[in-house]
């Protein structure tokens, strides 16, 4: 029996095939990591006697440092060796910050990053026994029947530590061979499978589906996503710490940006915002008044722009313009419409100033892809693959294709590519450097307009 669901994205009619578990999954816990790395790090400050106040920063930031360089992540092949240098490093590293508070470190340093690897060598052989006798499995499923998803379904039969419970395939056709897991649907199915059987991982293999749509369908969501490369058998650039791994088989996880990561950046976007809108509140009121004394024109302007989700919100500028008709379905505007000081505002971005007060309101980013205007976002929906990818993040006043030079009149593909890769590498690091960069390059955009 097929049940057949219409996706949002318009594709065709996704097939489940109605199957049962072969036994039922009980998910591993999130927390077990964390938990485990907490209570070390809380020995090591206890037995070094270090002041309570400064015991919890210390503890907060080496958990913080460690979500963010990916060791919270429980991994389906445990191995303590591929992690020892990330945990040593994130461990040692916030000790700095105690050497500045005058916090003896040398005798904390080697106590936590022992403790901590300690923590997890003792945690992992009990992780593998659960695993092994079903305390904790979670239900998976394998996005592609060829030999090599079947060399994944094999080994994660035989190899019961690695604590996944099979649900099936996802492709187009049965893979070959008896004693296979069944196919559970075509690839379109995903989301819905994820979402109705509580799917807690996701190996992608080499299905018989487009990239783009494979895309579509991974981002967002709601469970582990990891790939296997189709170069596999040969070496990668990265570490082994942040690689999975299944009997033998390199497995790449997605990045995925919880909660967490969205309270981070807007954490970010209100205190940087408010200090960059209060320190600049001087220069704003003065390029105001120049505005308005040289063109008799309010100084303000106002555009409807979108933001994430598709959501209108009204943008504040600087005018630099004079009063212009279709300015909302203009692509270009007229050169000859500059006011006097406006084409200075507008080569420099100065004009974008205001869009702090969009910032500290929380209808944009200090950093994220650049809002566009309502008409032209429901002309390039329609005619550019992937342009709705950017309104998976709120609007910024700077971005990563802006720092490339791709802003104003130049290509909106490009732009979209620059747009997706910040989104899907995104990290207050990253935010950080672009602000950097955008103010190091406040100059003419590339063909003096925009």
């Amino acid at each position: 029996m097929t049940l057949a669901i219409e996706l949002r994205t318009g594709s065709p009619p996704a097939r489940i095939d109605r199957v049962t578990p072969r036994r039922r999954a009980v998910p591993g816990s999130a927390l077990i990591l964390p938990t485990v790395d907490g209570a070390a790090l809380a020995i090591a400050v206890a037995i070094a006697g270090v002041p309570w106040p400064v015991a919890a920063l210390y503890i907060a930031t080496t958990l913080i440092i460690l979500r963010y360089a990916g060791q919270h992540r429980l991994r389906i092949c445990l191995r303590l060796g591929d992690e020892l240098p990330r945990l040593i490093g994130s461990a040692v590293g916030p000790l700095l910050l105690l050497a500045l508070l005058h916090v003896p470190i040398l005798p904390l340093a080697p106590l936590a990053a022992g403790l901590l690897v300690a923590g997890r060598a003792g945690c992992y052989p009990l992780l593998r026994t659960a695993r092994r006798r079903g305390v904790v499995r979670e239900a998976a499923v394998v996005v592609g029947a060829d030999p090599v998803g079947v060399g994944v379904a094999e080994a994660l039969d035989r190899h019961p530590e690695l604590g996944l419970e099979l649900f099936g395939f996802l492709d187009a056709q049965a893979p070959s061979g008896r004693g296979q897991p069944a196919l559970v649907g075509d690839v379109l199915a995903l989301p819905n499978v994820v979402a109705e059987f509580g799917i807690r991982r996701v190996i992608v293999c080499h299905p018989d589906a487009p990239d783009a749509l494979l895309v579509r369908l991974l981002r967002g969501l709601p469970a582990d996503v990891c790939v296997v490369p189709r170069l596999h058998a040969v070496g990668m650039r990265a570490p082994l710490s942040l690689l999975d791994e299944i009997w033998g088989i390199p497995l790449v996880p997605l990045r995925r940006t919880g909660r967490a990561g969205r309270v981070a950046k807007r954490a970010f976007d209100l205190v940087v915002g408010s200090i960059l809108l209060v320190a600049l509140t001087p220069a704003l009121l003065a390029l105001g008044l120049a505005v308005r004394l040289s063109s008799a024109m309010p100084a303000l302007f106002r555009q409807s722009r979108v933001t994430a989700a598709g959501r209108t919100i009204t943008v504040l500028k600087l005018r630099t313009l004079a009063v212009q008709r279709n300015s909302d379905t203009r692509w270009v505007a007229d050169q000859g419409s500059h006011l006097r000081f406006g084409a200075f505002l507008r080569a420099t971005h100065l004009d974008e100033l205001p869009q702090l007060v969009n910032v500290v309101r929380g209808d944009m980013s200090l950093v994220g892809p650049r809002p566009e205007r309502p008409y032209f976002s429901e002309l390039f929906g329609e005619r550019i693959p992937d342009y709705d990818g950017r309104y998976r993040m709120r609007a910024g006043m700077t971005g990563w294709a802006q720092v490339h030079g791709i802003c104003g009149d130049t290509s909106i593909e490009e732009r979209i590519r620059f747009d997706n890769q910040y989104i899907e590498y995104w990290s207050p690091w990253r935010d950080l450097v672009i602000l950097v960069r955008t103010l190091a390059t406040v100059r003419p955009e590339r063909g003096g307009r925009r």
